[in-house]
């Protein structure tokens, strides 16, 4: 069993911590973000330490402990480094461009597809790579899948969007017979 939750989070002083009843509300520079918890854990702060403690005896409790922990300690590490995901594009005339807040795909559609990119979201390209970075984990991932989406990965040629660490499971094409 995981025991994340007992693990305290370190607050850098460039992060101001404040707790409002069951929200705990983080400012780094000019973003604020706020962690609702509900009351389902405890929230210590002290010593430049956030820590968690459990609100019942029972299993969903332990489970929320280590929840709250995690998506705290992820807003302190977006506010203070960031969150970058990779994709790379793969395939003749696959190319991508930021123009403005839009990204425009050519992903051998007839058509160029525009993304238009959130606030908060950075978008650069480079040759084949788009680099995606923001301070909200859980948006920097879920866009990263949607661009994605647009053109997966095909098994033969491996042509496509792909995570730069994501492995191809390549196929074996036709074969002729003799």
């Amino acid at each position: 069993m995981s025991r994340v939750g007992k693990k305290p989070i370190s607050i850098p002083s460039s992060v101001q911590v404040s707790i409002e009843g069951s929200k705990i509300v983080f400012k780094g520079g000019k973003i604020t973000k706020e962690l609702e918890t509900y009351g389902r854990v405890g929230i210590e702060f002290k010593d430049n330490e956030l820590s968690f403690s459990l609100a019942g005896s029972d299993a969903q409790s332990r489970a929320y402990w280590g929840t709250y922990r995690a998506l705290a300690n992820n807003i302190v590490v977006g506010l203070t480094e960031g969150f970058t995901k990779q994709l790379e594009i793969n395939g003749v005339g696959y190319k991508a461009a930021v123009k403005g807040k839009v990204l425009e795909l050519a992903l051998g559609f007839s058509h160029p597809i525009n993304y238009d990119i959130p606030e908060g979201i950075e978008i650069s390209v480079d040759k084949n790579l788009v680099i995606i970075k923001g301070a909200d984990k859980q948006q920097v991932g879920q866009i990263a899948a949607e661009i994605r989406e647009f053109r997966p990965p095909e098994p033969y040629k491996g042509k496509g969007v792909k995570y730069v660490d994501e492995r191809i499971i390549r196929k074996a094409g036709k074969t002729s017979k003799k």
